[in-house]
């Protein structure tokens, strides 16, 4: 028992404050509380699962700077796709609708960002520590701990939507999403330009931004025409 609370107590302190918070609170303006549980609690306990029984395995077969760069395409995608907006009026029509998918795209999101994050390190230690007899305390452990300081941000997220227009929290949102994916793409090309080959990282890195500021402002423009024209 004092193992569990030392690793649920380490693992919650570890994610506090983490960037995966912040992003939990941007996917409320897409996805519904219900989905973004499910699709976060099924990712913590893949992911731990991962670490607790495969140690450093992951970060050796994949390189993190490809972890890097998939991560920065996901969180750039979700911040064009934010500023895009949800046409929520076809969705409940449609019966089969994007909204049944939200729980693995949260899942998809939230794996990518949280694969070699100071958190997945904690269990991994953890599990080389302790070894395979102490496996399963060390993963649900880990699993609770992660998933406590993570559903503050789900919470607030949740309560930042009742209580704030729709158009704010979703600027919010491609705020949010639009500097994870610019902070990670630049450490993605560090990581390239060190370990791969050499790159010119800040040319790259600008350009990547043009291209991403120049499709922003299309998707902005085409939704503001779509919008006049439903009017």
């Amino acid at each position: 028992m004092m193992l569990f609370f030392k690793v649920f107590f380490t693992e919650f302190i570890a994610e506090m404050g983490d960037k995966t918070q912040l992003m939990l609170i941007a996917l409320t303006s897409k996805y519904k509380l219900r989905d973004i549980i499910l699709g976060t609690a099924a990712a913590i306990l893949v992911l731990n699962g991962l670490a607790v029984l495969a140690g450093g395995l992951v970060s050796e077969f994949i390189p993190d700077w490809l972890i890097k760069m998939i991560a920065a395409l996901a969180f750039l995608y979700f911040a064009a796709s934010t500023l895009a907006g949800d046409d929520d009026e076809e969705e409940e029509e449609g019966g089969k609708s994007k909204i049944q998918f939200a729980p693995l795209a949260v899942f998809c999101t939230f794996f990518v960002a949280e694969l070699g994050d100071k958190t997945q390190l904690t269990a991994i230690t953890f599990g080389a520590n302790e070894g395979m007899k102490s496996a399963f305390v060390v993963w649900i452990g880990c699993s609770l701990g992660l998933f406590a300081a993570d559903i503050l941000g789900m919470l607030v997220g949740y309560l930042l939507k009742s209580k704030t227009p729709d158009g704010l929290l979703n600027t919010l949102a491609f705020v949010i999403f639009s500097i994870f994916g610019a902070f990670t793409l630049h450490q993605g090309l560090n990581m390239m330009n060190a370990r791969v080959c050499p790159i010119p990282v800040w040319p790259v890195w600008i350009a990547a931004a043009v291209i991403f500021t120049a499709l922003c402002a299309w998707i902005y423009i085409k939704r503001k025409k779509e919008n006049k024209c439903d009017i």
